[in-house]
């Protein structure tokens, strides 16, 4: 035991506290520590106020209404990440890797920054335990209800999700389009297509390709296609894929839409894209494949996300030519793009 005037002071290099946890451990172990502190960042727009050039806590926490000794303590740790950088003055700048958490910026990602470390997705972390024993997602044990139901009664978190999606999907969508071509002449159904994201991409690749953009009626009804380039070449339609999705298109867009759903489900929806795709026409699923081998993948992380909030996963190569071919698609090809999505290109047989 040692008195006020023995203390050891902090681990230094060699001493026993320092070398105690292997650095991927301490890593893993304390990385809810470093997201806590990234999202409280994100929420006060930190690096909105770091837009014109570097600043000290102080005026930094005039500027956001936080307090500059609990803030620079903060930044400190994100300094550590590369995210900010402390001159000798004190002051913290934004590196390059933390441009993308300013709003109004190229491929912002602050909103899904927001969503990944909402309450939404904490709570169902700390459920990850029960699903390993149970295997019903955590988010069902945390909240009581299947994660979409939830979305539908509390509009609020709808919205950080719808706006989460959006700034990790929208930057995809032109390196999806370009990664893939099609024919000129051809009809493209983008089925849960969202707001249109992809399918206007898409329609960009050429002046004689058509579209249709399906989801729910009020999701589509906000959709992003209204541009001059593309007039007179798509429609909207809203409906269920659960039921039904248009009839007549040449190729079928499913973009991270499966992985949402386990089996079952994802063959539910598949099966409503066969019935109305005739022999021939080709299916688009756009998610990720995941790799073998221990091989790192942004997907292996997506994959517990999956787990934890919804009953979807993401899968192999192996998986996919499986559930495609319950679903009466033979697996043609897998395309990778610059993006983390891959192009499953399928043929309906």
């Amino acid at each position: 035991m040692t008195g006020p005037g023995d203390s050891p002071g902090p681990p230094t290099p060699g001493h026993p506290l320092a070398t105690s946890a292997p650095p991927v451990l301490h890593d893993v172990m304390f990385g809810h520590v470093h997201s806590a502190a990234l999202r409280a960042v994100a929420v006060h727009r930190i690096a909105d106020h770091l837009a014109g050039g570097p600043r000290t806590p102080e005026e930094l926490g005039g500027l956001s209404g936080t307090d500059p000794v609990a803030l620079r303590r903060v930044l400190r740790l994100l300094a550590v990440r590369g995210l900010f950088h402390e001159d000798e003055r004190g002051r913290f700048r934004l590196e390059p890797a933390g441009q993308p958490l300013r709003t109004g910026v190229a491929h912002s990602q602050l909103a899904g920054v927001l969503m990944i470390t909402d309450p939404m997705i904490a709570r169902s972390a700390a459920e990850l335990p029960q699903t390993l024993r149970d295997g019903r997602s955590s988010f069902e044990s945390a909240y009581g209800s299947p994660f979409f139901e939830h979305l539908r009664k509390h509009p609020e978190d709808r919205s950080v999700f719808d706006s989460g999606m959006a700034a990790f999907s929208g930057p995809e969508d032109e390196l999806v389009a370009r990664s893939y071509a099609f024919p000129e002449g051809s009809r493209v159904v983008d089925v849960g297509g969202g707001r249109g994201g992809l399918l206007r991409a898409v329609l960009r690749q050429g002046p004689s390709l058509d579209g249709v953009l399906f989801d729910r009626p009020a999701t589509v009804a906000g959709h992003l296609l209204d541009e001059p380039g593309l007039t007179g070449r798509w429609r909207t339609e809203g409906g269920d894929f659960f039921e039904a999705v248009p009839p007549g298109g040449d190729f079928y867009l499913l973009k991270h839409i499966l992985h949402d759903w386990g089996d079952e489900d994802a063959l539910r929806i598949l099966g409503s894209v066969r019935r109305a795709a005739a022999a021939g026409a080709r299916l688009l699923v756009v998610d990720a494949v995941l790799p073998g081998g221990g091989v790192p993948h942004p997907a292996v992380e997506l994959d517990i996300v999956m787990l934890m909030v919804v009953e979807g996963r993401e899968r192999t190569a192996a998986e996919f030519e499986e559930l495609l071919a319950r679903a009466g698609f033979r697996l043609h090809r897998i395309l990778p793009t610059p993006a983390m999505p891959s192009v499953i290109e399928a043929v309906a047989v």
